[in-house]
């Protein structure tokens, strides 16, 4: 084979990573995964309030696009985050002391599902503001230019955020300054229960990239190596000082847009039909054909996940509630004086 050239038989991920990363990466979509669904039976027993927001059937674009970050490089993440906060690097049982409303949880139960942050791992926050994280990752961005980091910035938002003036703004900002952020449009196909074909103008996302003179580009949200390729190679400009990219990422949500939602507007074909498209074990059949994994591997990996996930539940369970007396604490108020850590 000539020099600078590449099989193109063999997926960008195995020519790019050990095989030691990209067997990680099958972990932590398993992880998603499982996390999601404990998640969710925990709700079902009453062991979690509220609403939350599930990713299952997303996982390819969550650890495609954090493949190739270091904990200095930064990501913004959406209601529907507990995927990226995964990807990132966070604790499951951490994450589910969360979800408890446990001290012992990231936000020490303060926060619950949409506001998981982790800045150790450079996780800024999951955001109940649709779009809301879109302005953030270019404050970030522009934080990291300023002070010469070399850290690039992943905003990750849904396709209903795309029709917010954030969006426009932020994008038209990281473009005038040649912001290191790279936009991630997780396009699941729905707002909530609106299609995209009846709220969006553009077939593609990815087109709306150039009014803002950025590279645009569709990828496979279920393939975790076409998600990365598109990322890395929109980190590795932004990282050279040429400015932000915005990557539409389409996949799909196979649960309803919350807890609350009963789904009717989307046919049983459909869902069956992106169920056919799971992404894991689509990415666990490239490693095994690639002889990075065998069947026994894998198997061997989704049961240890499973101990795991099932040891943080417990952990959840078993750490304290916090103490009412604090119940201020780190709570923040513009001008009060009332205010504790």
């Amino acid at each position: 084979m000539p020099e600078g050239t590449f099989d193109t038989n063999i997926p960008y991920v195995v020519r790019a990573y050990e095989p030691q990363a990209l067997r990680e990466a099958l972990r932590k979509m398993y992880v998603i995964r499982k996390f999601e669904e404990g998640a969710e039976a925990s709700y079902m027993r009453g062991l979690v309030h509220g609403t939350m927001h599930l990713s299952i059937g997303q996982e390819a674009s969550a650890v495609g696009a954090c493949l190739g970050l270091t904990d200095e490089d930064k990501i913004t993440s959406t209601h529907r985050g507990h995927g990226h906060c995964v990807a990132k690097g966070a604790d499951p049982a951490r994450m589910f002391a969360e979800f408890f409303g446990k001290e012992t949880g990231y936000c020490k139960g303060r926060g619950g599902s949409m506001h998981i942050a982790d800045p150790s791992k450079g996780n800024l926050g999951a955001n109940g503001i649709v779009g809301g994280g879109l302005p953030i990752a270019v404050g970030a961005a522009l934080s990291a230019k300023r002070l010469d980091t070399g850290a690039v910035t992943v905003c990750f938002f849904g396709d209903g955020a795309n029709n917010e003036g954030a969006f426009h703004e932020a994008l038209n900002i990281a473009s005038v300054w040649k912001l290191p952020v790279i936009f991630v449009c997780e396009n699941n196909k729905y707002g909530m229960s609106t299609s995209t074909e009846r709220s969006t103008s553009v077939a593609s996302i990815a087109d709306r990239a150039v009014s803002y003179s950025m590279p645009g580009l569709s990828v496979d949200g279920n393939d975790l190596s076409s998600v990365a390729e598109a990322v890395d190679t929109a980190v590795a400009r932004a990282r050279a000082g040429d400015g932000p990219s915005l990557i539409e990422a389409l996949t799909y949500r196979w649960r309803g847009h919350s807890k609350s939602d009963r789904n009717r507007y989307r046919s049983k074909d459909e869902i069956e039909n992106w169920m056919a498209k799971d992404p894991i074990p689509r990415f666990a059949t490239t490693l095994i054909e690639h002889g990075l994994m065998t069947d026994a591997d894998v198997t061997a990996l989704e049961a240890e996940v499973d101990a795991a996930i099932e040891a943080a539940i417990a952990f959840a369970k078993e750490s304290p509630d916090p103490l009412i007396a604090e119940v201020t604490r780190d709570v923040y108020t513009p001008g009060s004086a009332a205010c504790t850590r």
